[in-house]
């Protein structure tokens, strides 16, 4: 089994590579040097300096990293990358790495700086020439380093200074090599978008060059040479926004040589099954096939509490009914599906990156399938996503439809799902949904859903003592789903909320609203 990406290494795109370190923020300036409409590919540190050269990139980023440069053993890139004429940026420990690489000295800082930080900038030229940053004015960032740079290279200037007297940028200007202390990609550093702009522009000479549209006929144009004139494809669609994406993308491209099937779980939220029915069965050029195999499901699932076992039964579930329905069709050769970044960095398989939940659209397929696998938004963040869905035409009830996990309802079931649970559920996440949206909140909304808990507590209905269980609301805000915050809701919202549940539910006992941002906790309750 094979995996067809958006990009590869041989792509003459315009690119920055960014060399990842480990460090918290390295997908956050991913997502930064994308949104300035600059192609980037994130790689390991130690990848080797010919296959860097090969990617023909305008600059190279060296991220931060939880790591000393002065530690034994720290991360180390390949050294030739400073004398390969390319444009650099290190950020944090990439300006720790460069500057001790390159002849400079850097040791561990008697007070180290952490959060917001206050710093002057000494030569504008040409990272600081912008309207963010006017002579005379004290400039914030964002700091979080212990180690610091107490000599720059030979030929290297300091560009700003912290109010501590720390070197927060460095550079020379005739090699195009430049260090930042600080980090320019978190939203606390007011103009840091701007700064990495400069050096994307200015000294990259990048052009915008990624863009939706581009995107989209680069993808069309890949689908169309890799699957050939006569192969057809089918596509594993569940409704949501990333496998929309590909399914459309895949009827522009092969039109009726592509077959979706949509497997219903059963799990979905109220009435939403019909919707998705109804709307591909309309849109796409290619066979829709749906699968209703909710009493499956269920009866896989009975008594399973984990909430690991469950998405494992129900990634299970969905293959053995996917697989059945996919090869009784006889000439089938790829299957597409629509994993995106996020869900490859949660499941752990980017950089070592630690399990924090498993996806059932990721590494689970198996290979006696005998289809090869192609993934076009395996690199892509979930608002690139959507703008891709824009170019190509989906409607807002796709686009603005928020992120619903694979398993559905069964991690918001917090215990053993049952289908009066399951009922119980779907009329709680819609009251609530409906209430967001005649307030004209949702839109702000990353995600807003109601969890089943596995407590029951004690009311009062009438003038009988109730005895039920307890729905917890749940609204959060973010821009990629890597962190988040939960929702300042009005009072007013929740009361009413509240109210409708616990008198249009008879079952429910009382509603709560979960307060906690990722981190620590995560999005969904499991």
């Amino acid at each position: 089994m094979t995996q067809f990406l958006n990009e590869d290494s041989e792509s003459t795109r315009e690119k920055v590579v960014i060399l990842d370190f480990g460090g918290q923020y390295s997908m956050l300036i991913a997502r930064r040097v994308r949104e300035a409409g600059v192609y980037c590919e994130l790689i390991p540190y130690d990848t080797p300096w010919s296959e860097i050269k090969r990617m023909q990139p305008s600059g190279i980023i060296l991220s931060g990293s939880p790591a000393s440069v002065n530690q034994e053993n720290a991360p180390r890139c390949d050294a030739a990358i400073y004398k390969g004429g390319i444009p650099i940026l290190g950020i944090c420990y990439g300006m720790h790495l460069l500057a001790r690489e390159l002849g400079g000295e850097v040791v561990r800082g008697s007070r180290s700086e952490f959060g917001r930080t206050s710093f002057e900038i000494v030569e504008r030229e040409p990272l600081f020439n912008d309207d963010d940053f006017l002579d005379g004015e004290t400039c914030f960032a964002w700091m979080s380093h212990q180690d610091e740079v107490i000599r720059p290279p030979a030929g290297f200037a300091v560009l700003a200074r912290t109010e501590n007297n720390t070197m927060a940028a460095i550079g020379d200007q005739g090699q195009k090599i430049y260090g930042l202390q600080f980090h320019p990609e978190v939203f606390h550093t007011p103009g840091g978008n701007n700064v990495l702009k400069r050096f994307l522009f200015d000294v990259c000479g990048c052009n915008k060059t990624w863009t939706p549209r581009s995107f989209v006929d680069d993808a069309v144009e890949k689908i169309q040479q890799v699957v050939g004139g006569t192969d057809r494809v089918v596509c594993a669609l569940s409704g949501g926004v990333d496998s929309s994406v590909v399914a459309f993308l895949l009827d522009r491209a092969l039109q009726d040589r592509a077959v979706f099937i949509f497997v219903d779980h059963g799990l979905l939220r109220l009435d939403e099954a019909e919707q998705v029915v109804k709307l591909y069965s309309e849109k796409l050029q290619g066979q829709f096939i749906h699968v209703n195999a909710e009493k499956m499901f269920l009866e896989a699932l009975e008594g399973i509490t984990d909430p690991e076992e469950k998405r494992r039964i129900i990634g299970a579930e969905f293959i053995n009914v996917f697989k059945e329905k996919a090869l009784s069709m006889g000439d089938i050769t790829y299957l597409a599906q629509g994993t995106i970044y996020p869900d490859v960095i949660e499941s752990g398989t980017v950089n070592g990156a630690a399990v924090i939940k498993s996806h059932h659209n990721v590494g689970g397929l198996p290979a006696e399938l005998g289809f090869d696998l192609i993934e076009p938004l395996r690199e892509l963040f979930k608002d690139e996503v959507r703008l891709v869905g824009a170019e190509l035409g989906l409607p807002d009830s796709i686009l603005k439809r928020q992120p619903f996990p694979g398993p559905g309802l069964a991690v918001r079931i917090i215990g053993d799902i049952t289908a009066e649970k399951l009922c119980l559920l779907q009329k709680a996440d819609a009251i609530f949904r409906e209430e967001l949206h005649s307030a004209g909140l949702s839109e702000g909304m990353w995600q807003y859903f109601a969890v089943l808990t596995d407590v029951k507590v004690v009311g009062v209905k009438g003038d009988d003592r109730h005895y039920g269980p307890v729905i917890a609301l749940r609204a959060v805000v973010s821009e990629d789903a890597m962190t988040a915050d939960w929702a300042r809701l009005p009072h007013e919202l929740l009361d009413k909320t509240s109210l409708r549940i616990t008198g249009e539910i008879p079952d429910i006992a009382r509603v709560v609203y979960d307060i906690t941002s990722k981190p620590p906790g995560t999005i969904e309750w499991e």
